[in-house]
């Protein structure tokens, strides 16, 4: 695999580190509702490092799903969120991480993450990523 750089010093290798990390399970419970309805869950504290500075990243992670069979256990999501504290993984990849580890403990039927992160350097970034569930044929 070659190593790309950018004219700054960032690399494929920096990119990519969050692939390495070993995250805690999210647990799920069960949804005692049959109707569709919304849950929003927001961390206004979320904190992670910068693969390629080592300096911190602050922000507000929300997510918004609409639950099928399970719901989002918070105790886990708490611990699963205090993992990114200490790794180095880029903002975008850690909305993206979130919603793709999300969906595989909960299988919503559809789910949003958006992290709304603190300016760095006068520029403020706000990452959304989305899914939703594709419909079984009967």
């Amino acid at each position: 695999m070659a190593i790309k750089k950018t004219k700054l010093g960032y690399s494929s290798v920096h990119a990519s580190s969050s692939k390495n990390i070993k995250f805690p399970e999210i647990e799920a419970i069960d949804n005692q509702y049959k109707r569709d309805y919304e849950i929003k869950i927001i961390h206004p504290e979320f904190t992670s490092v910068c693969p390629k500075t080592g300096l911190p990243d602050f922000g507000s992670v929300e997510i918004n799903y609409v639950p099928d069979k399970l719901c989002l256990e918070l105790k886990s999501l708490k611990y699963y969120f205090l993992r990114y504290r200490n790794y180095g993984i880029f903002m975008e990849n850690s909305v993206n991480k979130i919603l793709d580890d999300v969906v595989k403990a909960i299988k919503p039927k559809k789910c949003e993450v958006i992290g709304d992160f603190t300016p760095r350097g006068g520029l403020k970034s706000v990452v959304t990523a989305q899914y939703k569930a594709i419909k079984k044929k009967s």
